[in-house]
């Protein structure tokens, strides 16, 4: 897949002219050169050998120049050094040999040998004639290739041309045996020889370690390592690791040096530009012309990456650094190896110049690159990168020098760091020209770019972060930092001076859409807070040191508040956060905005404070001195807007105070909530979140007497949570609950408070919605006094005795053992006769239902007997009480029918218990009887002991030893009875858990 050229390439400055050198007129015209560090090497059309020099000083060899030492500061022109004649044809091709101080010249079929200084004589190469293209071997570094010389002497055609050119020796006096000797060097070519494609190596000799210069060209001489069958009309090679790769005006072929055979790459049309090769020794590729597209392959042949599509076919082609150079027409035009793009276009001639040459320093840093005319060479070197994207910036384009810097950092030319930098300084551009979203973008990509960069921006100087603000200033292509009002308007009168030289006709390079839509200062500077506020709170998250981070939420509730997020505002202050309060506290006292300081205040440990606060705000709810988000949503509901308010405040300072332990603090504050809302003033007296809780003395003392239920909930919590024993509270909350259900029924059961609420319309459940209970108090009262033992019953009863609460003064009758009361006013005041039974059953004695059963016939009061409950009470427990009794218990006035059928079962229930009891009791004597008969069984059994007998355990004679013997008739000594004890047996029988049942005349196995 091609590349494609952008329709309006963006042209950044890559290279600049360095130096340049007009031919003198008797040389003719250039048709080759090649550069080397500081060294310009030309060849001309009538055979001529050039050296130029970059430095105005000639007398330095070329090959003895560091490269580290080489600066482009230090090149202003370009000086004729001498020349040599190779000949009167025209010089091909030129091969600089820094390493060695040689120069290896293609001119006329033949190959010269000629220091780099060109002081030495020329020596000619008289056995290879009829050359007509050469190329040098490389090696990818990254690729192993094969060591030619290991097999050179297997080729018997190389031994041939050796045995002609006489006996083994070479024209040029190296033998062919030294080829076993050594290993092949650096030096090595392929030449195409009218068909024939010969590999020779370049050898030095026995001096040629020697440090005299001078005489390695004297000892230099080709060696052929091979030969293989080719074609005419090679008109390029390169030689890359095994693969050489030859261009022909039909296209281009690739041989292996190791094999010999060949492949077809690209096949050219008739009306084809004439072929190219450029080895990318960068990445160790090699470019293939093809019209005027230029495709790179490996050194196999194979496309790698994208094409390059020029805009001409080149009549050379150099590379430098990560660009591809091509030269026609007077033009060099760069192009990007990997995105194809034309990066910028140089003018060195006139159109129609003629034939241009690119050379490229192969042996140097690659910093340079040279192209020549006929009659002209300039060099250019590669502008820095840094001066790059320098150049971009001060043009305003970004994109472009942030995607240069992406693409030298994939490279590997830059760092990551630089990106970050870069990063850095275009958003400080893009900030000073009013881009303030695309400035903070830029912020967040870059990892150098310091939170305390932007308080600049924010607060003046000096200020309590001034010392930590960096005083780098990039690289000083943007104003210092200043305040966001002072950017807007600066930004704002560049902009009204470009439209006014613009007017004038005066190009600009401001934004076209502020030039067209001057923008408004109050949009500008909203804008800008906002984005800064963005950064901020990314900066948040990262690991700054504690005095960026107080200076980061303290300037972030700065611009918070100059745009009035007052949401925002109170989540910061009421969340961690390291605001200095000293900053903060006349900014917001003063803007109003006493919620924030409240929570502010809260968040840094100063509780006094901030109650202060919300008891304020809870009293003056209606002054505005805070906004509430129903009220902002359009309710017109005012009491529901003053209720919320107060509930917020005093929701808030509650929060405060269940966690604090300060006691006087928290009663102090406790009055103003319980106000407002007693669930909370009880959530703040019973919190568990505080390490040391208040003195329930002082907090029953501190309840307002009409804050009843608070008293209440306090107490139930101090009695039921925390398990307090002391008799004084579980008496108070007694007291208190039994005063609050006399007042309760009584405003229930009173005639003229029905009355009046049926005409007001109000349920019943209203006269209770203020309460913080959602049970009953009469049935906490009653759970309380049945289920607490610490309370004085007789205390209560004094205050309930003149109520109608018949069903707690049961309850307190039960605690005082006054068992005749409780049943009275059971059966009689509640008439609950279940109630009464059960309380019958608990005292467990057969008169307890005798007693009932006397006030249901004999209720007094003038009440007349309760007929129905008495036979229930007969039906339900007539079998335990003595008929007898409950004959002469009866009131003659019972009708007979009533009690006639409960009497006769209660009889008959009578002699069936008493028929019972007759038959357990035989049943027991003949148990009895037949135990006592086991027994005196057993107990008259012998057991006869002989000198032969044996203890059952330990095998000893038992003689007239003593002995036991277990019920399973196992016999044993005394001494392991003792051991054995005399409820286990030897055979492991327990007969405590395990019992022997032995037959008898009633009980049987």
């Amino acid at each position: 897949m091609m590349a494609k050229h952008e329709q309006k390439p963006k042209l950044r400055t890559a290279v600049e002219p360095l130096a340049h050198f007009d031919l003198p007129i008797p040389h003719h015209s250039i048709c080759s050169f090649s550069l080397s560090r500081s060294f310009l090497y030309l060849g001309t059309h009538n055979g001529s050998l050039l050296l130029l020099s970059l430095d105005s000083d000639d007398s330095h060899d070329p090959s003895s120049i560091p490269i580290e030492t080489i600066s482009s500061s230090m090149y202003r022109k370009i000086s004729f050094v001498r020349g040599v004649s190779m000949g009167e044809s025209a010089v091909e091709a030129i091969f600089l040999l820094v390493e060695i101080g040689l120069v290896v010249v293609l001119c006329d079929g033949f190959l010269f040998f000629v220091d780099s200084c060109l002081v030495q004589p020329v020596k000619k190469v008289g056995f290879l004639k009829g050359i007509s293209a050469i190329a040098r071997r490389f090696r990818g570094s990254q690729t192993e290739s094969t060591d030619l010389t290991e097999d050179a002497t297997s080729f018997l055609k190389g031994q041939r041309i050796l045995e002609k050119l006489g006996g083994g020796v070479r024209g040029n006096g190296v033998r062919a045996k030294e080829l076993d000797q050594r290993h092949e060097g650096n030096y090595v070519f392929a030449v195409v020889v009218g068909k024939k494609l010969m590999l020779v190596e370049l050898v030095l000799g026995s001096r040629a370690g020697s440090s005299d210069r001078d005489i390695i060209g004297a000892n230099a001489s080709f060696v052929i390592l091979r030969e293989m069958q080719c074609f005419d009309g090679v008109r390029t090679m390169v030689w890359l690791d095994d693969s050489i790769i030859v261009g022909t005006s039909n296209g281009y072929t690739l041989f292996s040096c190791i094999t010999g055979q060949s492949g077809v790459i690209f096949s050219l049309p008739d009306s084809s530009s004439r072929p190219l090769l450029k080895l990318l020794w960068r990445e160790w590729r090699v470019l293939l012309l093809v019209d005027n597209v230029g495709v790179i392959v490996d050194a196999h042949g194979q496309p790698v990456g994208g094409s390059l599509v020029f805009r001409r076919a080149p009549d050379s082609i150099g590379e430098l650094s990560s660009y591809v150079v091509v030269a026609r027409d007077g033009k060099m035009e760069l192009y990007h190896k990997k995105s194809g793009n034309c990066i910028q276009t140089v003018t060195f001639g006139a159109e129609g110049v003629g034939p241009c040459v690119v050379v490229d320093d192969e042996n140097g840093n690659g910093e340079l690159v040279a192209v020549a005319m006929p009659k002209k060479i300039v060099c250019y070197r590669k502008v820095p990168f840094e001066e790059q994207i320098k150049d971009l910036l001060r043009k305003k384009n970004f994109k472009e020098a942030i995607s240069l810097v992406e693409e030298l950092e994939c490279e590997g030319e830059m760092s990551k760091e630089m990106l970050s930098f870069v990063h850095a300084q275009v958003g400080y551009l893009l900030l000073f020209d009013l881009h303030f979203e695309e400035a903070v973008d830029h912020f967040l990509q870059s990892e150098k770019m310091q939170p305390s960069e932007v308080f600049p921006f924010i607060m003046r100087d000096p200020n309590r972060w001034s010392l930590l603000v960096p005083r780098n200033r990039y690289w000083g292509l943007h104003p210092p930092p200043a305040p966001l009002e002072d950017v807007v308007d600066n930004g704002l009168l560049a902009i009204q001076r470009a439209i006014f030289l613009r007017k004038a006709g005066i190009e600009t390079v401001l934004d076209e859409h502020f030039l067209s839509n001057p923008p408004n200062r109050a949009e500008l500077l909203e804008s800008a807070i906002k984005n800064i506020i963005r950064y901020l709170e990314v900066s948040r998250t990262k690991n700054l040191t504690s005095s960026v981070r107080e200076g980061v939420d303290t300037l972030l509730m700065y611009l918070y508040r100059a745009l009035n997020q007052v949401d925002s505002m109170e989540k910061l202050a009421s969340t961690e956060n390291y605001c200095v309060v000293e900053e903060l506290e006349t900014l917001l006292d003063g803007s109003g905005h006493l919620r924030t300081l409240a929570f502010l205040y809260a968040s840094k440990g100063m509780s006094s404070k901030a109650l202060a606060i919300w008891r304020i705000l809870a009293r003056n709810y209606s002054s505005g001195l805070w906004k509430d988000p129903a009220a902002e949503n359009g309710l017109d509901d005012g009491n529901a807007y003053i209720s919320s308010g107060r509930e917020i405040a005093a929701t808030e300072a509650s929060k405060i105070l269940e966690d604090s332990s300060d006691q006087d603090m928290v009663l102090q504050h406790l009055g103003w909530i319980a106000d407002v809302n007693q669930v909370l003033a009880v959530r703040v007296l019973t919190s568990e979140k505080r390490t040391k809780q208040l003195s329930p003395d002082e907090v029953i003392k501190a309840i307002d007497p009409k804050k009843v239920d608070i008293l209440q909930r306090y107490l139930q919590w101090l009695i039921e949570d925390q398990d307090s024993d002391d008799t004084r509270f579980h008496t108070l909350y007694a007291v208190s609950l039994a005063k609050t259900a006399i007042e309760t029924f009584e405003k229930e059961h009173s005639s003229k408070s029905l009355d009046s609420r049926r005409l007001q319309g109000v349920n019943d459940t209203d006269i209770r919605r203020d309460s913080i209970f959602l049970s009953p108090v009469r049935e906490r009262l009653q759970i309380f006094l049945q289920s607490s033992d610490l309370y004085d019953p007789e205390e209560v009863l004094d205050l309930i005795e003149g109520s109608e609460l018949w069903l707690e003064k049961a309850i307190l009758y039960r605690k005082l053992g006054q068992e005749t009361l409780v049943l009275q006013i059971l059966a009689l005041k509640l008439e609950d006769s279940e109630a009464a039974e059960q309380y019958c059953a608990e005292i467990g004695r057969p008169d307890a239902y005798m007693q009932l059963l006397d006030i249901y016939l004999d209720p007094q009061d003038g009440k007349e007997p309760m007929f129905k409950a008495a036979v229930r009470l007969l039906h339900n427990h007539g079998e335990s009480l003595d008929p007898l009794q409950v004959l002469n218990t009866l009131s003659p006035d019972m009708p007979l029918q009533l009690a006639s059928e409960t009497i006769l079962r209660m009889f008959r229930a009578r002699l069936h218990h008493h028929r019972q009891g007759q038959i357990g009791h035989n049943l027991s004597r003949a148990v009895d009887i037949d135990a006592r008969l086991a027994r005196l069984e057993e107990r008259s059994r012998h057991v006869q002991i002989n000198d032969e007998s044996l203890c059952d355990s330990c095998h000893a004679r038992l003689g007239t030893k003593l002995f036991a013997m277990y019920p399973d008739d196992t016999v044993v000594c005394y001494k392991c009875f003792r051991r054995q004890g005399e409820s286990t047996s030897v055979t492991g029988r327990n007969f405590k858990e395990d019992v022997l049942v032995k037959p008898g005349w009633l009980v049987s196995r």
